[in-house]
């Protein structure tokens, strides 16, 4: 006679029994941990901000070596609040005032249909008496999503940039987030002959110091050719949407 906890009933019984009780689990860790993964995102984003900014401890900056360096976690939101002294959400034309315009999920809002829904943060930081102006940037590389954010300086050519993936290829596109290729970015121009061109990664620039700054571009990742490309979308095609407050910066003296 069979015991009774060989029967597939109470196989059945004691599967569910503890996919009910893991899954109780895993809700209440999630949610008991909710607060502290929001606040740590908080915390990269405004590391982020302020590293394409030119905010953040690397060594040599610029210089294309050398590795990743952000302002420390302690003391990051001390120095987003001081450097970062304005923060507009952009929607359809309207500038609106919102210190946290920098949460802005830039996912959900260009899954928006309607253009007009769309809001757009723009963050503007002040350093050594000059205002800067920060924007977000969201893309698509080989994988998956790539994001980032772009600083420009008061005469809108680029003070510095920084790129992040979800998950581009070790070792080829994933290396958009590494100093070589962000650090070329810094001095590049966006505007020519009063319009927004933007940026472009390029195959072959036959630049590789990147000394040519008014050309708009810079020199692509060997072997990442599609998520440079990505780049290259993600860059230009926020810029347009950005365009009419570029533009009016660029006019306005």
């Amino acid at each position: 006679m069979a015991k009774r906890t060989d029967s597939n009933t109470y196989t059945i019984i004691f599967a569910i029994i503890m996919v009910v009780v893991v899954g109780a689990l895993l809700a209440f860790v999630a949610s008991s941990l909710k607060g502290r993964i929001a606040a740590n995102q908080k915390l990269e984003k405004q590391q982020n901000i302020l590293y394409a900014m030119g905010e953040n401890e690397d060594e040599d900056q610029y210089s294309g070596s050398g590795s990743v360096n952000f302002i420390s976690t302690d003391r990051v939101e001390e120095d987003f609040n001081k450097i970062i002294i304005k923060q507009y959400v952009l929607q359809n034309g309207e500038m609106t005032e919102d210190s946290e315009a920098y949460l802005i999920d830039l996912k959900k809002e260009f899954s928006k249909k309607d253009k007009k829904d769309i809001k757009l943060p723009l963050m503007i930081g002040e350093k050594d008496g000059k205002e800067y102006y920060i924007i977000a940037m969201r893309g698509k590389g080989l994988w998956d999503a790539i994001w980032g954010y772009i600083a420009l300086k008061p005469d809108l050519t680029v003070q510095g940039v920084y790129f992040d993936h979800a998950g581009e290829t070790p070792g080829l596109g994933a290396n958009i987030k590494e100093r070589f290729f962000m650090d070329d970015f810094h001095g590049e121009h966006i505007i020519n002959d009063g319009k927004v061109e933007g940026i472009t990664v390029a195959k072959g620039n036959m630049d590789p110091l990147n000394e040519r700054k008014d050309d708009h571009k810079v020199d692509a990742i060997a072997g990442a050719t599609i998520t440079g490309n990505g780049v290259t979308a993600m860059i230009n095609s926020t810029l347009d949407m950005y365009a009419p407050y570029l533009l009016k910066l660029a006019n306005k003296d």
